[in-house]
This record gives C-alpha cells, sequence and structure tokens, in this order.
C-alpha cells in the first residue's frame, strides 16, 4: 500500500514539475520570438531613411531608348492667380449635377462608386473620412506645378439610381438617393492610366521637381506612399506621372491607430512636428512617422511603412528651398478657398490655413 502511495505522489510530483516547466518556459520561447523579429525589424529604419540611388543600368537603358516625353512637374505660371477654390479643372469642369449611378467600385480601402453627371461625363465618387482631404491636397500640388486629378466635394450628392443597399458606404446613404460627403474626381480628358510609377524607380529620382514632391507629400502629412497610389497618364506634351491618391492628408504624420486620429484631423496635424534636422546640405522631416508597434501584426504593411520613410530624409536644402518659394506665393484667402473647396467650415478653413502656413514659414527658414 505504501509503495502504491508513494508511486502515485511521484507521479503527481512530476506532472507538477512539468507543468511549472512549461508555464515558466513557453512566456521565455514567446519572448525570444518577439524579440527576434524585433531585432530583424529595427534594422529596416536605417534601410527606411536612405534615399534610392540612382537607377539600375538595364533600367536606365529602358528609359533612354524611350523618347517621349515625361514630366512630373510643370511651371505653374502666376501662382497668385491660381483660383484654388475651383482648382485644376475650374468652374468649366464641374461635374453637372445630378450623377446617375453606373457601378460600385468594390476595389481599396475606401468606398467608391462610378457615376456619370448629366453631360455624361464619368466620375470616380469617393466616400468617407478621405473625401475632404483629398479635395484640399489635389489643389494646393497643382498650384504649385504637380500633375492632379480633377477633385470636386459635394457635400449632398444625389444620384438617381442609388441601389437600395451599398456592399460599402451604407453608412453614408442620409436619405434616398442621397449620399453626404463625396468627392468626385476624373483625369483632365478622361484618358485612362498607363501604369503606375514607384518611388524608388522613376526618372526623377534626384530631381529638384521629385525632391519638391517629397517636400509636398511631408506639408501635407500624406503618408500612404505606395506604388499603387501614383499613376502615370498620357497627355499632350507626353506622359504625366501624378500622385493620384491623397486621401491620408492633413492629419499626423503617419498611420496611427485609429483612421480617425491618422488623417482629416486638426489637432493631429497642428501637433506634428513638421521638421526634424537641417544640415548645411539636407533637410529631414518627421515624415513619414513609425506606425504603432501594434501594426506589427500585419508584418507587410508595417515593413513597407517603415521603408518607406527615406522619402521625408535627406532631402536637398535648395530643393527645399525651390518648393518653399512657390508655396509662399499663395496667399491665406487662396489657402482659405482650397479648404473650403473640401468642404471645411470657415473657422476650419481659418485653422488648417494658419497650419499649413506655419509649415510653409519653417520652409522658408531652412
Amino acid at each position: 500500500m505504501l509503495f502504491w502511495a508513494t508511486a502515485l505522489a511521484s507521479s503527481r510530483y512530476e506532472s507538477s514539475i512539468k507543468y511549472l516547466r512549461v508555464m515558466f518556459l513557453a512566456p521565455t520561447i514567446l519572448a525570444r520570438f518577439v524579440l527576434r523579429l524585433l531585432l530583424g525589424v529595427a534594422a529596416i529604419p536605417a534601410l527606411g531613411q536612405q534615399a534610392p540611388g540612382n537607377l539600375t543600368p538595364n533600367l536606365t537603358s529602358n528609359l533612354a531608348s524611350n523618347q517621349q516625353r515625361r514630366a512630373i512637374w510643370a511651371d505653374p505660371g502666376d501662382i497668385k492667380s491660381k483660383d484654388l477654390f475651383n482648382g485644376p479643372g475650374g468652374e468649366k469642369h464641374r461635374p453637372q449635377l445630378p450623377v446617375k449611378f453606373l457601378k460600385e467600385d468594390k476595389h481599396g480601402h475606401n468606398s467608391k462608386l462610378d457615376v456619370e453627371d448629366s453631360n455624361g461625363k464619368k466620375w470616380k465618387a469617393k466616400l468617407g473620412i478621405e473625401a475632404q482631404p483629398e479635395t484640399v491636397a489635389t489643389r494646393l500640388l497643382w498650384a504649385v506645378g504637380y500633375f492632379t486629378n480633377e477633385d470636386y466635394f459635394i457635400p449632398d450628392l444625389k444620384i438617381e439610381g442609388l441601389p437600395a443597399h451599398l456592399h460599402r458606404g451604407q453608412g453614408h446613404v442620409i436619405a434616398s438617393n442621397h449620399i453626404a460627403g463625396v468627392r468626385l474626381q476624373r483625369h483632365p480628358g478622361n484618358e485612362k492610366k498607363a501604369a503606375n510609377w514607384s518611388w524608388r524607380h522613376n526618372p526623377f529620382v534626384e530631381t529638384r521637381e521629385f525632391n519638391g514632391l517629397r517636400v509636398m507629400m511631408a506639408l501635407i502629412s500624406n503618408w500612404d506612399l505606395k506604388d499603387s497610389n501614383n499613376a502615370i497618364f498620357p497627355g499632350k506634351d507626353g506622359r504625366q506621372y501624378m500622385v493620384t491618391d491623397l486621401g491620408t492628408a492633413f492629419g499626423a504624420s503617419g498611420n496611427r491607430y485609429t483612421e480617425a486620429g491618422s488623417k482629416n484631423n486638426l489637432e493631429a496635424y497642428r501637433k506634428s512636428k513638421f521638421i526634424a534636422r537641417v544640415t548645411p546640405k539636407y533637410a529631414s522631416f518627421s515624415f513619414p512617422r513609425f506606425p504603432p508597434l501594434l501594426h506589427i501584426f500585419n508584418l507587410p504593411s508595417y515593413v513597407h511603412q517603415v521603408r518607406m520613410r527615406w522619402v521625408g530624409n535627406r532631402i536637398p536644402r535648395a530643393d527645399a528651398e525651390w518648393l518653399a518659394g512657390l508655396l509662399a506665393q499663395l496667399s491665406a484667402e487662396q489657402l482659405q478657398d482650397a479648404f473650403r473647396a473640401g468642404g471645411y467650415s470657415t473657422e476650419q478653413a481659418a485653422a488648417f490655413t494658419q497650419a499649413v502656413q506655419k509649415r510653409i514659414a519653417e520652409l522658408q527658414t531652412l
């Protein structure tokens, strides 16, 4: 009897020891895994700070062999006279309302619809938080010479034939055939996109105009720097390179914990540090910021955001100063017109204008 009692006690003892080992070792193994993962990711920021080098020989050769003219910027002319309320399309290109529903676009992060206006022109309707800042951002880029789409913000858009239920964006429907806060976009001339272009590898790397575009992204805090948000369109004088999705502008300097805290957020835009450091040759911006560590669970997205930090780093001071000279020609009234075009109230437009002017003033003092 004593033997069996001793054996049973021994068995329970060994089971307890194994249980305790698992309890103590499991967190240690998990901690080691997380540590190794973080060490691996920690090596990425240094890479993310580095601007891309010259184009590879093969790519350079291919570009040289193509004689078609390319452009990422054009002389804007008299900046002080530009109409930032109506933007690049002007009053005459405004959509003729109401519009007719064509189909729901289920691609991308934001809810979008294809619609046709009363003149038969087709538009891409974007719903949600990005509709307002994108309308403003296109106007600022256009004002200083960069190519953009034609964007118009409609606070209450009547859409004839709107389905009773949308797969996405149903929360923006405010009444039968009516949607609140819509950005309508079309490309001038209605040309179709020829291709996407890469931030790291394009014909303009290291040029003043490309570096100026990098500064513009920091100025407006447009942190969603995916190549799929860039497009090449055929134009009268050759191919035009443009950033076609500017919806993450005017908020934090990088993706934060919530969408509302990351974009179209006046307080986040005001509080975000703009210029990080200046050397005799270069200016670096606090843009784009590291994403929250919680985002590491979506590792591909996290790594991409960290790798793109070079966009705001080591920009030649001369190129940043060149852009500052263009931006400085915009008046407070023009900037407020741009924000009013985005559906912001008079008070909001004035506050955003002050924040933008503060950043322009910082650029001028480099």
